[in-house]
């Protein structure tokens, strides 16, 4: 089958390590069901995969890949949701510490891609393929950061840092659906402007004064912990997914204790989370950002792009 690999590590050249190619189709475990990949996005978890992070060199060739959307052998259009194992799982030993896709399993950059049964959820008829692979990472963790970790009820004040991010857009997008001001900060003007559009109430520079918030979803960390701390109100809450430009030095404790704000961690999502998410789209008309769509045997070009960082949305393959 046709594939997206990750062949070896290159820390500092990713995509020196990506194989596109056809390759030996992995037999599914017991209990587990083959899809038949329509469409799968890219997330920067696939680059850290490229870089070595997450892997090691005895898994390799791996298949790159957490998100996507098919068939399965009966006709059954689903979404896949990327978490394998874990309290919530089923399909692998009780005892197997959680995973995504393409960690200890291949992934879904692929003509098909084995999953167990249960991590399959039926996809709405109201999202074409391409508009539900975007969800299972981004729309999904931005849900999770949002209601779940985040507890934000409509009308409160939610800051975003970062405008262009996958997981930002999705936040922008569903937040404002859900009745919350949404503020957010970006270094291009184009995704400021671009997140207005989405529903942002206020699209700022980094840095910028905004007022109390009662919520700060960061996904950047070093470059922005500063200005998150500072804008969220006393007993507020921070929800942390990821730290694209490092680890914050130094944390601010000191406000953080005084003013006894909330640091949460999130992670993904349940697949009960998966499904709810995909109903709030369907039925709010919210639909996924896509920036752009590549064929499966252009994951090249499709992971260069990401790599770039110039998009907006979510970079999409078609199988």
């Amino acid at each position: 089958m046709l594939c997206a690999r990750v062949v070896s590590f290159s820390p500092d050249d990713p995509l020196a390590g990506l194989e596109v190619g056809d390759a030996p189709e992995a037999a599914a475990p017991d209990g587990w069901t083959s899809v038949d990949v329509r469409a799968a996005s890219l997330n920067h978890h696939d680059l850290w995969s490229l870089r070595g992070v997450g892997l090691r060199a005895e898994q390799l060739p791996m298949v790159l890949g957490t998100d996507a959307a098919g068939v399965t052998a009966d006709g059954r259009e689903v979404v896949v949701h990327a978490v394998v194992g874990g309290p919530d799982g089923r399909g692998v030993p009780a005892d197997e510490p959680r995973t995504l896709l393409s960690e200890r399993y291949p992934g879904t950059l692929a003509e098909r891609v084995a999953v167990p049964a249960w991590n399959l959820v039926d996809k709405p008829a109201e999202l074409s393929f391409v508009e539900a692979a975007c969800v299972p990472t981004a729309y999904l963790t931005a849900y999770r950061m949002l209601f779940r970790s985040g507890e934000a009820q409509p009308g409160q004040r939610v800051l975003v840092q970062g405008a262009g991010g996958g997981v930002a857009v999705a936040a922008v997008q569903l937040g404002a659906a859900a009745g919350l001001e949404m503020v957010v900060t970006g270094r291009d003007a184009a995704k400021r402007e671009r997140a207005l559009t989405l529903g942002a109430a206020q699209a700022v520079e980094p840095g910028t004064r905004v007022g109390r918030v009662d919520v700060v979803l960061e996904t950047v960390g070093k470059a922005t912990w500063e200005h998150s701390v500072r804008s969220v109100r006393p007993g507020g809450r921070i929800v942390v997914a990821g730290l694209t430009s490092g680890d914050p030095a130094p944390a601010s404790l000191t406000k953080v204790f005084f003013q006894e704000i909330s640091i949460v961690g999130a992670t993904m999502g349940t697949r009960d989370e998966l499904a709810q998410v995909l109903a709030f789209l369907a039925r709010t008309g919210v639909r996924p950002v896509v920036d752009s769509t590549y064929p499966l045997a252009r994951a090249a070009d499709a992971l260069a792009r990401l790599a770039d960082g110039a998009h907006v949305g979510k970079i999409v393959l078609e199988v």
